[in-house]
């Protein structure tokens, strides 16, 4: 089917950027091009201004930051799925209750120059970008934040109260956390709903004391249908190739249709688009497949140390694939996010350097920091599509302390390799892991 084009469409949402020549125009009139036989619609989403795509650039880059750590240097060897969306989210909202060398820390970390561009970014991310598309037929989406405030002598300053309202439509909750276990099974039903019960634990009793103020959560939910279903009958088992040279069989799906695959010198990247329903908005989940069967590490470094690597690289042609297999797989992943942050220099929110003031009323405010940040995903693929989902939670206590090929191309996943979820006109990146071992959860 030829592809068509109104030509309003074309004038009033894709000339402009071209005009200006900003960084993510290139990329979205490649996928203008590639639209999936279809007509643009009506949609959450209007023209891209220059901060929002400057915004999504940079959080882009947090996010690459975030991936090439935990995959290459804590976490080579195991199945690794996260949000950065979901951290970035609670490390903004961070930065809109602190101050001086704390608040310039988180900015420049996140590579924003103001709060005011982190507070639009969210809400942007809130209202249009990450809105529900269920009920135009395309991914169900969620994207939601929450507070839990100590309800004695305690209150959010109102500058913060309104961000938090205002930019990040957070539900705030006024509770008392010398109940520990109420306050940890009160976040984690809220996690559990939120992720379509995908999730029903991310914290703990153990997690909150007498000395806790505040606990900040995001919670992403992702639930898409395949463009194009895999045929289940034709799902079979092959051998998947470990890093410790040992094969496995797992089940693996197939098609015979043509494919968004790009190759290059020592990578192939497989686009596997989502059903989008009435809007422009565009996900797809891409698979980045070493051509070396233990390729998976060095091609991880190659995503950190290459700017803009999707954009640059991402298939934007269907060709004919000749052997074409997919693994099914679904796994979760937990991790203390804290932890991670501090190794890539993000340490002042965890102390108590009175940078974090401008969150609460209360005469020992200038104590408060960020004890822990807890984070867990998890992702299912099968032959109908994708659905994954993360929250992350936040514990504040008071104390002390390139050439493409279009020629007929294979893509057998049979080894490991590195996923992305994303929304492509925007370019925003909701999840990201790697796949070493299918069987494993």
């Amino acid at each position: 089917m030829a592809r068509i084009f109104r030509p309003s469409t074309f004038n009033n949402l894709l000339r402009p950027l071209l005009q200006k020549e900003q960084p993510y125009a290139n990329a979205i009139f490649n996928n203008t091009f590639r639209q999936r036989n279809r007509f643009f619609k009506s949609s959450p989403l209007t023209v891209l201004s220059t901060d929002l795509q400057q915004s999504v650039t940079n959080q882009t880059h947090v996010s690459t930051a975030l991936a090439t750590h935990l995959l290459s240097k804590k976490y080579p060897r195991s199945n690794v799925v996260f949000s950065p969306l979901s951290i970035h989210a609670v490390l903004s909202l961070l930065a809109a209750g602190s101050k001086g060398k704390t608040h310039d820390q988180l900015l420049t970390f996140l590579r924003a120059n103001s709060t005011d561009e982190l507070n639009s970014l969210s809400s942007d991310l809130v209202s249009s970008i990450l809105a529900d598309g269920s009920p135009m037929g395309g991914p169900r989406l969620s994207f939601a934040n929450g507070v839990w405030v100590e309800k004695n002598n305690v209150s959010l300053k109102p500058s913060f109260k309104e961000v938090v309202d205002t930019f990040y439509k957070a539900g705030c909750k006024q509770v008392d956390f010398t109940k520990a276990d109420e306050v940890a099974n009160e976040v984690n039903l809220w996690a559990e709903k939120q992720t379509n019960g995908l999730i029903k634990k991310v914290i703990s009793a153990n997690d909150i004391h007498s000395l806790t103020w505040l606990i900040f959560a995001n919670a992403v939910y992702f639930k898409g249908t395949w463009l194009e279903k895999f045929d289940a009958s034709w799902t079979e088992k092959h051998d998947f190739h470990l890093l410790d040279g040992k094969k496995v069989r797992v089940p693996f799906m197939t098609s015979t249709k043509h494919q968004f695959v790009s190759e290059y010198d020592d990578f192939k990247i497989l686009g596997l688009p989502y059903l989008q329903g009435q809007d422009e908005r565009e996900f797809t989940m891409y698979i980045v497949l070493p051509n070396a069967k233990d390729g998976l590490q060095s091609l991880v470094e190659k995503i950190g140390s290459t700017s803009n690597f999707f954009n640059r690289y991402i298939p934007c042609k269907r060709v004919e694939v000749g052997e074409f297999l997919i693994p099914k797989y679904k796994m979760s992943f937990d991790f203390e996010a804290s932890k991670v942050l501090k190794e890539l220099g993000l340490v002042l929110p965890f102390s108590d350097k009175d940078g974090m003031t401008e969150m609460v009323d209360s005469p020992i405010a200038k104590n408060v920091f960020v004890s822990s940040i807890h984070h867990k995903s998890i992702v299912e693929v099968n032959e109908e599509g994708t659905e994954a989902a993360a929250v992350t939670a936040c514990v504040m206590p008071v104390g002390c302390s390139r050439w493409t090929k279009y020629d007929k191309i294979d893509f057998v996943a049979d080894h490991p390799f590195l996923f992305v979820i994303r929304e492509d006109v925007t370019g925003v990146v909701l999840f990201m892991g790697q796949v070493v071992d299918p069987r494993a959860g």
